[in-house]
């Protein structure tokens, strides 16, 4: 019986013990709300993103940058003060405000997703009692503009690459990459050596929203020629978290290729080649998406393996912008009289 008792007792204690005896170096007296809500984000331009459009918030409406005791005068707010705080906010961006231009509706709806997510953060930890779901954003179109350039304009633009050069090579693989799997320059970015598989032919990569969650794409065989060539031509270190694409100028020579520094690429590639129409590597990936729908008459679920869209619809409107069925319907009508 005493043996059971001793056994017990331990038991006992722990569940009396009070919560603040282990949690209480954790549980903040006023948490930093606009921290954690950053902390909450994995992707670090979501983080930028977010940190960037709260800033501005609190800059225009207070004319000061955020900090944890003004973030949370803003979430003790009553609801409606709060609601109509952002609701000037908005006035601001939709219309502009004598030094500021008006915004997009783009990105309008981006800046009042970071305060919402400020909200929602603040509700999580206790902090705020209302939210701004009466508040709604503007109407917007998504991919409006898919149109790129065609496979012969592309042909143009790889001919820009000098293949006997180190940068020429690590060039040609870029742009063989960004049309040939229709990537994203962020998916790129991240890319490690190791992720490159040549006997297999294949990629892994890192796609977007979906965390640290890799998937392996296959590659063609002109891609993983030229992504071999280039990773035989830059030489270095194969251990891991090397990136696979390098920036080579002098001062950042060997550092990660960044996403911006991918941008740069294409465009002075695309100015050289004499491609009028402004260009990115996301415009590269519309048009990949778009002559892959046109090579395969339009089978969206086919092309959804390459593009990664999680929703068809969103194939749907590449494959209507395809079309020129507007344009046959007026022609149609112009030719009655």
């Amino acid at each position: 019986m005493n043996k059971i008792s001793v056994s017990i007792a331990p038991l006992e204690s722990s569940l009396s013990a009070k919560i603040e005896r282990h949690f209480a170096p954790l549980l903040d007296e006023d948490p930093d709300v606009l921290k954690q809500l950053l902390a909450d984000k994995r992707s670090p331009n979501t983080k930028r993103a977010y940190e960037k459009d709260v800033n501005d918030f609190f800059r225009t409406m207070t004319g000061k940058p955020p900090s944890p005791d003004s973030v949370l005068e803003f979430l003790h707010l009553e609801g409606s003060q709060a609601v109509a705080v952002v609701l000037k906010y908005k006035a601001l961006l939709v219309n502009g405000d004598g030094q500021k231009a008006a915004l997009s509706e783009a990105t309008v709806n981006r800046r009042l997703a970071a305060i919402k997510s400020l909200v929602q953060m603040g509700r999580k930890l206790g902090t705020c009692c209302f939210t701004l779901e009466d508040i709604k954003g503007e109407k917007t179109q998504k991919y409006r503009d898919t149109t790129g350039i065609d496979a012969a304009t592309f042909s143009q633009i790889l001919q820009q690459c000098d293949r006997a050069t180190v940068a020429g090579k690590r060039d040609y693989a870029l742009l063989r990459l960004l049309w040939g799997n229709a990537l994203r320059r962020n998916e790129v970015s991240q890319l490690n050596l190791a992720d490159f598989d040549r006997v297999q032919g294949t990629l892994r990569i890192l796609g977007k929203g979906r965390g640290m969650q890799a998937e392996t794409i296959e590659l063609g065989a002109a891609t993983v020629a030229a992504i071999g060539d280039w990773v035989e031509a830059r030489g270095g270190s194969n251990s891991p978290g090397v990136p696979l694409f390098t920036a080579l100028d002098f001062a950042n020579a060997g550092h990660r290729l960044t996403g911006d520094g991918i941008r740069k690429i294409v465009v002075r590639l695309c100015e050289k080649a004499g491609i009028s129409k402004q260009m990115s590597p996301h415009r590269i990936r519309h048009s990949a998406i778009t002559a892959a729908l046109d090579a395969t008459d339009g089978n969206v679920r086919k092309v959804q393996k390459l593009s990664r869209h999680r929703k068809l619809d969103t194939l749907m409107i590449y494959d209507d912008n395809r079309g020129r069925d507007q344009q046959d319907v007026t022609d149609l009508l112009d030719g009655m009289f």
